[in-house]
């Protein structure tokens, strides 16, 4: 991943160009299909309307490539627009079609208590996405075998849609109970209204989530619909920001399951976009993490506004088909992320009872910390470490100044409200901390709590304030070794362009052990197949380019939630069938820590094929060797344990493979900064990658 290795666009016009939308930065990596080299950018983020940031980073990384939109093969794009609209949005024009007797749904919801039941007396229900005023019920009834038990009225249908008409509701969720089975009655519904009120945008659980479990599948349902229009209405500005030309161009869009997909067939259904910015750097992570040799480890993306964190164990990160956005419960496959409000703009703030506190709330990048150009009155995680002497006085090549004085009253101004009378540095040295910790204890809920020992794991940190403090996190925990790939600020972006294509296909057929049919069971996985073949066919992938992995959920008879298993390849006979029995078993075993195998029956519940078009993934080149004596590197103060330290501050286009430093060291680059701190040394392997670890003696370092 190297900053301007040649002109992008000379010989092989092959551009791939990836860009992920964050708070505070859009992050552009461009990739050159023919010889491999990549050019890197970040512009300032346009919160009102991200698609300006993200067009303009396009304009600039093609300028700096000396390259035009002819050279252009695609772009893909992370987006955090569904998850902002879910957090942030009102959600006050949403409706909701049910079967006749189920209008309390959303009410009766689950028995969980979040935090165990000893929270039973405090929590209190969020409210409901959709009040209860605006769940209009329809007569008709499928069973769960999706045989019809009353045909559908619609007369009931139509006074539905013109009552949410005459409310201006302007998106709709459509839930019958056992659409999974037959969508029938679904299809018409959704049919019906779109004759009553065409302006409507609906979603329909038979297309969203065809699985059991009525709560869930209306949850999932109802943000699909709610985020429908926001998604809809960013994707069309970037269409028209892009242009005539740009927008002829192939534009891929992340998912949160960790593979992308065309922007058509997003705006069918833009849940699976929920996660979608930080599914790209995990993706990205888990091709550093093979190049590095560390298969085991966290990432931990540290930005403007908050941190995302991921496990990742054998190179792959976990996906869960049970995660949440906020409070709400969606049921689509996601890469277990888990975000906490730590960044580099998050806000040092004193609490009623006199406490120091650090974010969750944020500077973001308007106005941004108080060292920025025009920025905010508050200090921040930024300006603390400008103040350390950590991080340059300028950010991304010189393009953003600081201003370290204005940083230090502000903290001081901060501190003069703390007892005991603290100077500037040792506050800004405590918020440092604070917020380390706030990273570590997560990371231990990640691993500890899951019976890991993330001694065992390594760190890698990316985001542009992520490696100011990451090697000061591993030391907290424990950890094998700190990583920070090249150009950690711009990782995500990068993993945009190392993520296939992907779809998914789920089908509930409840089948007990004693009656399972594989006649039935193979024409299901049949039928899955083919839809996702025929969806990957929409985005243009060729037929060998198609990889179709199938799944099942599984569980023990009289269990209430199931566990998700990879299910063998080959024909689906009886082999098929134990084979997928005994991979429940293990999968059990490892999750739980036991099994029933011969002891209790199971149930096969749920069945999935994902599909995957497979790319070709951008290599990495390794460094050149040193040519000559290695440059002197500057030095400036930097504070570590009470006091102000002389430390070299490295250029990261400096440092030659296999070189081994004893910190405390900085080392700058385009977009982050990494900081070693004593008693760690810092190797720069085969591919740049830095890895930071406890320093043992050493030998042969400089």
């Amino acid at each position: 991943m190297t900053q301007g290795a040649t002109e992008l666009g000379a010989t092989h016009p092959r551009l791939r160009i990836g860009i992920d939308t964050g708070g505070t930065f859009t992050d552009i990596v461009a990739v050159d299909a023919a010889s491999g080299a990549m050019r890197v950018t970040k512009v300032a983020s346009t919160p009102k309307n991200p698609a300006i940031g993200l067009v303009r980073g396009v304009v600039e990384i093609l300028k700096a490539g000396d390259a035009g939109i002819a050279d252009v093969a695609g772009l893909a794009h992370g987006t955090t627009v569904a998850t902002n609209a879910l957090l942030q949005g009102a959600i006050d024009s949403l409706g909701l079609i049910v079967t006749e007797g189920f209008r309390h749904i959303l009410e009766i919801a689950r028995q969980s208590v979040p935090d165990g039941y000893g929270n039973s007396y405090f929590w209190v229900k969020p409210e409901r996405l959709v009040p209860l005023h605006r769940v209009k019920e329809v007569g008709g009834r499928m069973d769960f075998l999706g045989r019809e038990l009353r045909p559908l009225d619609e007369e009931s249908v139509r006074a539905a849609a013109r009552a949410f008409k005459a409310q201006d509701i302007q998106a709709i969720g459509i839930c019958l109970i056992h659409a999974y089975a037959n969508p029938d009655h679904e299809r018409r519904v959704a049919a019906i209204v779109a004759e009553e009120y065409p302006e409507a945008v609906l979603s329909l659980s038979c297309e969203v989530l065809p699985e059991y479990r009525e709560y869930e599948r209306t949850v999932t349902t109802l943000v699909d619909a709610f985020v429908k229009p926001h998604v809809g209405r960013y994707l069309r500005r970037i269409a028209d920001e892009l242009g005539a030309e740009l927008r002829e161009k192939p534009f891929l869009v992340m998912q949160s399951s960790g593979g992308v997909a065309g922007a058509e067939q997003v705006m069918r259904k833009p849940i699976t976009t929920a996660l979608s910015g930080p599914a790209a750097g995990a993706l990205g992570s888990a091709v550093i993490a093979e190049l590095a040799g560390f298969p085991d480890l966290v990432t931990l993306d540290a930005g403007g506004t908050s941190t995302d964190l991921c496990l990742i164990e054998g190179g792959r990160p976990t996906v869960t088909n049970g995660g949440s956005v906020g409070p709400f419960p969606v049921r689509v496959p996601m890469i277990d992320i888990k975000t906490i409000g730590t960044g580099g703009g998050s806000i040092a703030w004193i609490s009623r009872e006199g406490y120091l506190r650090v974010g969750p709330k944020s500077a973001g990048a308007d106005p941004g910390p108080m060292c920025y150009p025009n920025g905010g009155a508050e200090p921040t995680i930024t300006d603390a470490n400008l103040v350390l002497g950590r991080i340059p006085p300028a950010l991304i090549g010189g393009g953003i100044p600081l201003d370290r004085e204005r940083a230090r009253a502000g903290l001081a101004a901060l501190a003069a409200r703390l007892p005991g009378g603290m100077s500037p540095e040792r506050l800004a040295e405590g918020i440092i901390e604070i917020a380390n910790w706030n990273q570590a204890n997560a990371i231990r809920q990640m691993t500890i709590q899951r019976g890991i020992d993330p001694r065992d794991f390594a760190l890698l940190s990316f985001g542009g304030s992520g490696p100011a403090q990451s090697p000061a996190v591993m030391a907290l925990i424990g950890m094998k070794a700190c990583i920070v790939p090249p150009n950690p600020g711009n990782l995500s972006a990068f993993g945009l362009l190392a993520v296939d294509w992907r779809t998914d296909h789920i089908a509930t057929k409840v089948m007990p052990e004693s009656a399972i049919d594989p006649v039935v069971l193979a024409a299901t996985y049949r039928g899955l197949e083919e839809d996702a073949r025929s969806t990957l066919e929409r985005d243009g992938i060729a037929a060998d380019r198609v990889r179709l992995v199938r799944e099942a959920d599984v569980r023990y008879a009289g269990q209430s939630m199931e566990v998700r298993v990879v299910a063998p390849a080959g024909p689906v006979d009886e082999a098929f069938v134990a084979g997928l029995i005994d991979a429940f078993h293990a999968a059990h075993e490892k999750t739980f820590g036991y099994n029933y195998a011969g002891r209790q029956k199971v149930e096969l519940v749920n069945f999935t094929v994902s599909g995957f078009g497979v790319i070709e993934r951008p290599a990495m080149p390794k460094l050149p060797p040193r040519r000559g004596a290695a440059p002197v590197p500057a030095r400036r103060p930097v504070w570590f344990d009470g006091a102000f330290v002389d430390t070299p501050v490295f250029s990261r286009a400096t440092l030659a493979p296999g070189e081994t430093i004893v910190g405390p060291l900085v080392v700058e680059e385009f977009g982050s900064t990494t900081v070693v701190y004593p008693g760690q040394a810092l190797t720069v392997d085969p591919h740049g990658i830095l890895i930071v670890t406890s320093a043992r003696g050493g030998e042969g370092a400089r």
